[in-house]
């Protein structure tokens, strides 16, 4: 009797201690993290894919011009967004030939140097977003309008209004290729934000016209031409905060 007794209890324990040893690996996966029953940890790396590196440069770009701009335009004394060109912050040149009056330029400090400071450095960071771009997509319509935008955006702020037409040559040619391409990667972003892309885009172009005809709408001359930047730049900054949050191989 007793010799049974003994048996069933040391099975009854045996089958205590299994049901505990089950525990563990359920244990192990909620105490993850916490060093209990954790094992080896896989190293993280903190290294950006193409897209993500793309969507940072072109976020910091589009970021660091509108708040130069601003800033610029506070240290601007008399400057007006409605007369007034952006392109004006780094020189003022009131014979620039759109602008139809004759006078000396002006290079107000330290406007000018933030001005043309934030103008290079978006440049620049719309190369390097480009080249990322091209990397993830390979898709050379959409990294060569941007390439060219940059190109533009850097010919603004190494010739800035005391050169004339030459740098009416690069604003111009920035503002074009900067709305193509917002219409252009419309497929490399997915609703709504695509759909944004092209009116953004599409918004730039026609005031890229009008104002080259010196239609104005009421607006002015430099109302219209913030009508030109404002769209596409707001378009750079939703485009690479879209591009920060892809997977590391996106597909179009």
């Amino acid at each position: 009797m007793w010799f049974r007794l003994g048996w069933i209890r040391t099975i009854h324990s045996a089958n205590h201690l299994l049901s505990c040893y089950s525990t563990i690996p359920k244990l192990a996966g909620r105490t993850q993290g916490l060093g209990f029953f954790s094992g080896p940890r896989k190293n993280k790396t903190l290294a950006l894919s193409h897209p993500k590196k793309a969507g940072v440069v072109l976020f910091i770009g589009g970021v660091q011009f509108a708040i130069g701009m601003i800033l610029a335009e506070i240290y601007f004394p008399g400057y007006n967004v409605s007369t007034n060109y952006i392109s004006d912050l780094g020189a003022y040149c009131p014979s620039l030939s759109l602008r139809g009056i004759t006078g000396p330029c002006t290079i107000l400090q330290p406007s000018s140097d933030i001005f043309t400071t934030s103008t290079i450095i978006l440049g620049i960071l719309l190369l390097a977003g480009a080249y990322f771009i091209q990397k993830s997509f390979a898709w050379k319509p959409a990294t060569s309008l941007i390439a060219i935008t940059g190109i533009g955006t850097l010919g603004i702020g190494f010739f800035p209004e005391t050169t004339g037409e030459v740098h009416v040559i690069f604003s111009f040619i920035t503002f074009l290729f900067a709305g193509l391409s917002a219409l252009v990667t419309y497929r490399l972003q997915k609703p709504p934000l695509s759909y944004l892309s092209v009116v953004l885009g599409a918004v730039t172009l026609v005031a890229v016209f009008l104002i080259a005809g010196s239609i104005y709408l009421g607006l002015g001359a430099g109302g219209m031409e913030r009508m030109v930047v404002y769209p596409v730049l707001l378009w750079f900054i939703g485009f690479g905060a879209h591009l920060m949050g892809l997977e590391d191989s996106p597909k179009i």
